[in-house]
């Protein structure tokens, strides 16, 4: 490999003990032709799409318990999606490590979605064969699985749009509409950390914090809901029990 190689895995937050496998992820087909080598990236973006595809599935189903399969496909759908990934790829500035032929690399190459998407799904499948399934998850979590595109699919989707869900069930239980406040920020300018007050009158009080003030008012809405939820649920027990069975002699 060439001199940008430690700054690749820097960046990707892994240490390669098989270099070969990382030469592979980022040798396009194009260069491949020119070099007279068979080795390209293909075969390992094939399996990237299929770790990803699990590692996203796995952390999804963690998150949203009570989802629907369709709930969920609409979540995967939308962080597994080309637009998302070529994000990913751009911040990784994964296109200036890509190996192309010349006419490829002359015909803007680096920039193209189609080839960081590939590029990004096959230095996942060499961190996976490289490191094994932590490996692949932790890349992950820190790159694809943030909490920013998270929220981004949550605001698609109703599975995790806790906001929207919990305005509306307290309406339907004729409760006061919940009001979020920025109690405080913490971090440097590149990572700041915002802090969230939830209250929904004076009934309860949540606070969370995340990267952007929608993550962080999506998890404290998360954690109003279960509690107006597991509040119901008692009552509704509660009256179950004491009702008499009137069919009973």
């Amino acid at each position: 490999m060439d001199t940008t190689t430690p700054e690749i895995e820097r960046i990707a937050g892994h240490s390669f003990r098989n270099r070969a496998l990382l030469e592979e992820a980022l040798t396009h087909r194009s260069s491949a032709q020119e070099s007279a080598t068979p080795l390209h990236n293909e075969r390992l973006e094939f399996l990237g799409d299929a770790v990803l595809g699990l590692i996203v599935g796995e952390r999804l189903v963690e998150m949203y318990p009570a989802a629907s399969e369709g709930q969920l496909t609409k979540l995967k759908a939308y962080i597994v999606s080309a637009a998302n990934l070529v994000e990913v790829g751009r911040a990784l500035d994964l296109g200036k490590f890509l190996r192309l032929g010349r006419g490829e690399d002359l015909s803007g190459g680096r920039e193209k979605k189609t080839l960081l998407v590939d590029g990004l799904e096959a230095l996942l499948a060499a961190i996976y064969l490289d490191g094994g399934i932590e490996a692949a998850r932790r890349f992950c979590r820190r790159h694809i699985l943030t909490e920013t595109a998270l929220a981004a699919a949550a605001g698609q989707s109703e599975a995790g749009n806790f906001k929207s869900a919990l305005q509306e069930w307290l309406q339907q239980q004729r409760l006061p509409t919940p009001s979020y406040k920025v109690v405080r920020e913490s971090g440097p300018p590149h990572d700041r950390r915002f802090h969230i007050e939830l209250r929904v009158g004076t009934l309860f009080t949540s606070q969370a914090e995340g990267s952007t003030k929608k993550s962080a008012e999506q998890t404290a809405a998360q954690a109003a809901l279960d509690h107006f939820q597991r509040e119901a649920l008692a009552l509704r027990a509660d009256q179950i029990v004491e009702t008499p069975d009137a069919g009973r002699p």
